[in-house]
Parts: structure tokens; C-alpha cells; sequence
């Protein structure tokens, strides 16, 4: 996978095209959010995703991306503006109006034109 490649993949995610940014999800992919969250599954990722952007729109932007043939390394900065009260989300209750900002370190472990594992941490709240 390329650079442009994971930029395209990035676009797909923050323009809610779920069937272009999924394309990228191994079937059997995981995807680990810290400690908070572990999803297997690309079915199971683009349903979390399809709840989340139903209550928030979330918008990264990368500041730094790193390709090697079996991995990508990420730090991104990323927004969440929450458009939909979500008193129960598991991550952090949120409501209405709420903006957080967040920078991640992620990895990407990549397969040909596909992610098989995703692990990502916070690195500035």
C-alpha cells in the first residue's frame, strides 16, 4: 500500500464513504482502541463507525505518515463535534455540541491493499 493509497483510504473515512474506506478493512481485520475498544471484523468496524457518525462527525487529519511494506505508522490530529446528544457511548458520554481533539498514534498492519490490524493510542488528550 502507498502513501496516496492510505491518504485515499483517510479521504473515504472523513467524507463518511463507508464503502471506500471499508474496502481498505481486511474481512477479518481488528481493530484495537487502546484499552477502551477491540472490534474483529470489517462488518463489525463499519457498524461501530456507522453508530458513531450518527451522533458525531469526526474528522482526522494526519501530521505524519510513515510506509513500510508491511505497516503504517499514523500520528493524526483528530476532531469530534458531536451534532447528536449520546448520554451512553461507551467511549465518553457526549452531547449535543461537545468538541473534543485528540492526537493518536496509529498503526496500521497491512496485507497486499488491505488493513488486517489496527491499533491506536492517544498521545496528547
Amino acid at each position: 500500500m502507498t502513501e496516496e493509497d492510505f491518504r485515499r483510504y483517510v479521504a473515504a473515512f472523513n467524507a463518511n464513504e463507508f464503502d471506500g474506506f471499508g474496502h481498505f478493512y481486511a474481512e477479518d481485520v481488528v481493530f484495537e482502541l487502546g484499552a477502551m475498544k477491540r472490534i474483529v471484523g470489517r462488518e463489525n468496524i463499519l457498524a461501530f463507525y456507522r453508530e458513531v457518525k450518527a451522533h458525531i462527525v469526526e474528522v482526522v487529519t494526519p501530521l505524519d505518515v510513515v510506509v513500510a511494506p508491511a505497516r503504517i505508522a499514523m500520528h493524526c490530529r483528530t476532531t469530534f463535534e458531536t451534532f447528536k446528544d449520546w448520554p451512553d457511548f461507551e467511549i465518553w458520554p457526549t452531547r449535543a455540541g461537545d468538541r473534543r481533539e485528540v492526537e493518536t498514534i496509529a498503526l496500521y498492519e497491512v496485507a497486499g491493499d488491505r488493513f488486517t490490524h489496527i491499533r491506536g493510542a492517544r498521545f496528547k488528550p
